[in-house]
C-alpha cells in the first residue's frame, strides 16, 4: 500500500489525466530497453531489437509500452490495494517470465523521465516525488511473487 496525502493524489491523477499512453508508454519501454539492454531478453518475441532505431520503431514494443501504462492507469484507482490489485501480473511475471523485480523500478524511472520530456514545466520537482513514491509502489506490489 502506498500512503499519499489528498493532496498527492490529487496531484498524481491531475497530472495522469493528461498523459497518453500510447506515447508515453512506448516511449517508456524504448528507453528501457535500450538504456538497459539486458532487459531485452524478455522481448524475444517482439522481432528485431538490434539497434536504438529498431526498438524506437517496433511495434510490439510500443504496443506493450501503452499496455504496461495503462495497466498503470487502471492501478491508479487502488492505490489503497496495489499486491491484490497485482498479485496475479507479479506471479506470471515472477513465475513465468523471471524477471528481475528492479526491472519494475527501472520501468517508472523511465516513465518519469518521459514525463518531465513531455510535461516540461508541468512537471515540478513535487509532481514528481508524487510519481516516483507511486511508481515505487507499483515494483514493490510487482516484484512481490519474488520469493
Amino acid at each position: 500500500m502506498v500512503h499519499l496525502t489528498e493532496q498527492e493524489i490529487k496531484c498524481v491523477n491531475a497530472m495522469w489525466s493528461k498523459v497518453d499512453c500510447k506515447t508515453l508508454g512506448g516511449d517508456a519501454l524504448v528507453r528501457l530497453l535500450v538504456v538497459n539492454p539486458w532487459t531485452q531478453r524478455h522481448f524475444s518475441t517482439f522481432g528485431n531489437l538490434g539497434s536504438a532505431d529498431a526498438i524506437c520503431h517496433n511495434a510490439k514494443v510500443q504496443a506493450h509500452g501503452e499496455k504496461v501504462l495503462r495497466s498503470i492507469g487502471e492501478a491508479l484507482k487502488h492505490l489503497d490495494k496495489l499486491k491484490a490489485h497485482f498479485a496475479k501480473l507479479s506471479q506470471y511475471h515472477s513465475e513465468n517470465l523471471h524477471v528481475d523485480p528492479a526491472n519494475f523500478d527501472r520501468f517508472g524511472q523511465m516513465v518519469c523521465i518521459g514525463m518531465a520530456c513531455h510535461f516540461h514545466a508541468e512537471f515540478t520537482p513535487e509532481v514528481q516525488a508524487c510519481f516516483e513514491k507511486v511508481f515505487h509502489a507499483v515494483a514493490d506490489a510487482l516484484g512481490k511473487g519474488y520469493h
